[in-house]
């Protein structure tokens, strides 16, 4: 008497990005050359500011630290796309899926937090710069860093723990390119109200509340720059703030339509385009903004490119010469 055999599969199945899209083998080419172009563009600015002397300050500090999450951002989720789509296997174990959320809320988060100090660094160095060096000390910086990461973390478990509880009753096919927390609630059978308003009420926390904290301090700002009496001084202030802002508007803008639009999880291909834009097309544009508009920085590629020793500074330590 032969007895059958019955397997539960716990993976689920990502759908991928716009599978009825007709031209999607262009897509993913294109996704796979801003995915480039963001690892570059990060890695560079992150090695420019750890190379360059004239940039060991807070604010490249922060900033080394905001190319470095937007570097694991997008490689938490475009590899694994782009690898799914020309394999042919779109599979993602129960682990590999919350391990997927977590990284990419704590990193989200964690941008989310990092912005924010990174607009007090901006409102401390023009509003009170007298005091700069002692309030944006080395100390405290890497206090930021570590409870931007920290803070991210911590929120991403209790959301991930709390998500892959609910028992799957729909077929576990994922209608996105990448696990993320209101796809996966799609395919629950469970009511999951509480949860959801559980997820408006800590967007409220980490995002609405550190851009408000954004906003206040971009409006001191502008009011500081105004009665400023330097033409030169008040430029270089407007461009700092301009690129900052543009690079804020781009992560919390998409953030705040996903988790805090009601019956987000409902569509799930505007919640893809607004992943797309957010996860993967601002770490490509993020050191673009700050490169283009910072003449640092510029000089410091510009001295690495027109040198024998890229290494600014530290060339006479290792007897290159120009």
């Amino acid at each position: 008497m032969e007895r059958n055999n019955v397997t539960v599969t716990t993976d689920f199945i990502l759908l991928g990005l716009w599978p009825e899209f007709s031209h999607l083998v262009i897509l993913l080419c294109l996704t796979l050359l801003v995915y480039f172009m963001a690892v570059l563009g990060n890695a560079v600015l992150i090695l420019l500011i750890w190379l360059d002397t004239q940039l060991h300050s807070p604010m490249y500090f922060l900033l080394s630290h905001l190319s470095l999450l937007d570097l694991a951002l997008i490689s938490t989720s475009v590899p694994k796309m782009v690898t799914d789509f020309f394999s042919g296997e779109r599979t993602i174990s129960q682990i590999g899926c919350g391990t997927q959320i977590f990284f990419s809320l704590t990193l989200g988060i964690a941008e989310c937090l990092l912005l924010t100090l990174m607009s007090y660094d901006t409102y401390v160095a023009i509003c009170n710069p007298l005091r700069y060096s002692v309030i944006m000390s080395h100390s405290t910086c890497k206090r930021m860093v570590t409870g931007s990461w920290a803070g991210g973390a911590i929120t991403s478990l209790v959301h991930t723990a709390y998500a892959m509880h609910f028992p799957i009753c729909h077929p576990r096919e994922i209608p996105h390119f990448l696990c993320e927390v209101m796809a996966l609630l799609k395919l629950t059978c469970e009511d999951i109200s509480a949860y959801v308003k559980s997820v408006v009420v800590s967007s409220f926390l980490v995002v609405l509340i550190p851009l408000s904290l954004i906003l206040a301090s971009y409006t001191l700002i502008f009011l500081a720059v105004l009665r400023m009496n330097s033409p030169e001084g008040r430029n270089k202030a407007l461009a700092t703030c301009s690129s900052n802002l543009g690079v804020v508007s781009l992560y919390f803008g998409p953030a705040i339509l996903v988790y805090m639009r009601p019956g987000s999880s409902k569509t799930p291909r505007l919640n893809q385009s607004l992943f797309m834009f957010n996860a993967v097309l601002t770490p490509m544009l993020n050191p673009l903004i700050y490169s283009l508009r910072n003449k640092d920085i510029l000089e410091a590629l510009k001295s690495i490119v027109t040198s024998r020793c890229p290494l600014g500074k530290l060339k006479r330590h290792l007897g290159c010469y120009t």
